[in-house]
């Protein structure tokens, strides 16, 4: 194949030994149904709305990777009911990722109590995949007659078949969480699997599919006292040979009697980023922004400039409820 001038060949596994990889956010428990299937409905409210958005590499790229994100969802007794819609897009080409997806969970407590419970998420839906072609340069579409010249007039000589697709979507989670309001520690664990069915993704009819990732996250929340708390945790995912890891620590101060609290954060991801994050809630109210650092080898490219981040959430119906499910402390 023929040497593209693209930034995103290793994004897109165009190729025939480059496989392609999830997009991903580094505020990345701010979109709960992003992280795990299982967290949908997972609310002390009746309604959920989240918006997010990352910008990404517009120090180094003529058009940055972008990715935009809105979801809602409800709970209604044991059961969740969610759906969530993202657009992605990369780079000169306008190569482009479109999610739709519905999602459902059930929740369970596993105690008397009702502090200890289990949820059971499953997430269904398509992604369509695109690109524009034209927007593309070639080794064969320059030539060196009269001093050197490129046209696009010219055979790129790419066998490029389709330049959009959709793929099927199937996801599932697991996720234990330890809600007692009063307690010291506010233990989670999930995990979670995305693209099960491995559906074929080529713009070539090659026969390249989208691995499976499996992400597994943890921490834990410590309330130091009613009016402050540190949350410590840790993300993994694995997509094919790729690995990413995640170190993280939040923190919340009480202003106003709980009517008012800041938000903070630090993130590390290895070999990549590390960010910081700030924030605030006011009673329904939750806004984040988050700053990536560049720290790969890229960053004499980017003099260490990432992504910007800023995620928004509303909990609606929240004061009107009089049986509510313990969200998980995270």
């Amino acid at each position: 194949m023929k040497k593209i001038y693209l930034l995103l060949i290793s994004i897109l596994g165009l190729g025939n030994s480059v496989k392609s990889q999830d997009f991903h956010l580094s505020l990345y428990d701010a979109a709960p149904m992003f992280l795990n299937p299982a967290m949908t409905g997972l609310i002390d409210a009746k309604l959920r709305v989240h918006a997010q958005y990352r910008n990404q590499w517009s120090s180094v790229a003529f058009k940055p990777f972008t990715t935009a994100l809105i979801s809602g969802d409800m709970a209604k007794g044991k059961w969740g009911y969610g759906m969530q819609i993202i657009n992605m897009r990369a780079g000169i080409g306008n190569y482009n990722a479109f999610q739709t997806l519905f999602s459902t969970a059930y929740a369970v407590p596993v105690d008397k109590q009702k502090y200890h419970s289990l949820s059971f998420g499953l997430q269904a839906g398509f992604t369509q995949k695109s690109i524009r072609e034209d927007k593309y340069t070639f080794d064969s579409q320059y030539t060196s007659q009269d001093g050197g010249s490129f046209s696009q007039g010219i055979n790129n000589e790419e066998n490029i078949n389709r330049v959009s697709q959709i793929l099927p979507q199937l996801n599932a989670g697991f996720l234990y969480y330890y809600s007692k309001q009063q307690a010291l520690l506010n233990p989670f664990l999930g995990v979670s699997g995305f693209n099960l069915t491995q559906p074929k993704e080529t713009f070539f009819d090659q026969n390249n599919h989208l691995p499976v990732r499996i992400t597994i996250h943890t921490g834990v929340r410590i309330n130091i006292t009613e009016g402050l708390y540190v949350l410590p945790k840790i993300l993994v995912m694995k997509q094919g040979k790729a690995l990413e890891q995640t170190y993280a620590v939040d923190a919340g101060y009480y202003l106003q009697a709980g009517q008012l609290y800041l938000l903070g954060g630090f993130v590390f991801r290895t070999k990549d980023a590390s960010i910081v994050s700030l924030g605030i809630k006011k009673l329904d109210y939750t806004l984040r922004l988050g700053y990536d650092f560049n720290t790969s080898t890229l960053k004499t490219a980017t003099k260490t400039r990432g992504a910007y981040e800023i995620a928004f959430t509303y909990l609606m119906g929240k004061d009107k409820m009089k049986k509510i499910k313990h969200c998980p402390r995270i």
